[in-house]
């Protein structure tokens, strides 16, 4: 099958993504590798802005099921969503590729504030722009900012880059029997609870008819096969081919 076409693309890529095996938070050269499959898809031109996560460093929602005020465990987790921008980001200008870091909390010392036109004229610039702080509000998730901003910057798809290579019926890990689906829809995804984002994000991307690209950003250039049609993943989409 011919892969769709994109040209300006959100990648989301899960906090954990950056960790090492020696337990690492934000391990350097996995960042660095990390980053080296960006900068690869970015040389094919592309337009690329990212989304990171912050469960390597703090995730809020399991804070607040241990006494953490949920709001205040939100904040906290955006926080660590800013620490991981700009460690991509100093991966990335390390290898040549000029980046913005653009935060929904304002912290002028370290990055700019997120305002949509200058993201979009960056972009233009052929900058990468990563944006921080999730929305800026607590109760959403860095999923629900990513499906935003893709929206906000009129991205053709939102790619998600995490450890395993598409949606399954079952987490895999766990369940050998497990179906890893090429193709599925929004509501299909909703109607069976399929993990894969969360259901905000999936309705906001539904509504915007943005596809979901799900993929295992670990695997060393499967983010550019991926693009190329090559690669193994899952596309979530308003309709199956063929339907």
């Amino acid at each position: 099958m011919t892969p769709p076409r994109f040209k300006r693309i959100l990648l989301k890529l899960s906090g954990e993504v950056l960790m090492g095996e020696g337990g690492l938070a934000i391990d350097p050269a996995v960042t660095a590798r990390v980053a080296q499959e960006i900068a690869d898809v970015k040389a094919q031109g592309y337009e690329l802005c990212i989304v990171v996560g912050g469960g390597n460093i703090f995730r809020g929602l399991a804070a607040a099921t241990k006494g953490f005020e949920r709001a205040t465990a939100d904040y906290m987790g955006m926080l660590a969503t800013v620490m991981n921008a700009l460690a991509v980001q100093n991966a990335l200008e390390q290898i040549g590729v000029d980046t913005r870091v653009q935060s929904a909390i304002p912290m002028a010392a370290v990055c700019e504030p997120f305002i949509r036109r200058r993201a979009e004229r960056h972009l233009e610039k052929g900058r990468v722009v990563i944006f921080a702080a999730g929305v800026g509000s607590p109760y959403f998730t860095t999923d629900s900012g990513a499906a935003l901003r893709a929206a906000e910057m009129k991205c053709d798809a939102l790619f998600k880059g995490t450890s395993v290579d598409g949606v399954y019926d079952a987490d895999p890990k766990k369940v050998a029997t497990a179906k890893r689906y090429d193709s599925v829809t929004y509501d299909e995804v909703l109607a069976k609870n399929l993990k894969v984002m969360d259901a905000s994000a999936i309705a906001l991307c539904r509504d915007n008819d943005i596809p979901i690209v799900v993929f295992n950003i670990r695997e060393h250039g499967n983010f550019a096969d991926v693009l190329a049609g090559r690669g193994i993943s899952t596309i979530v989409q308003n309709q199956n081919p063929g339907e």
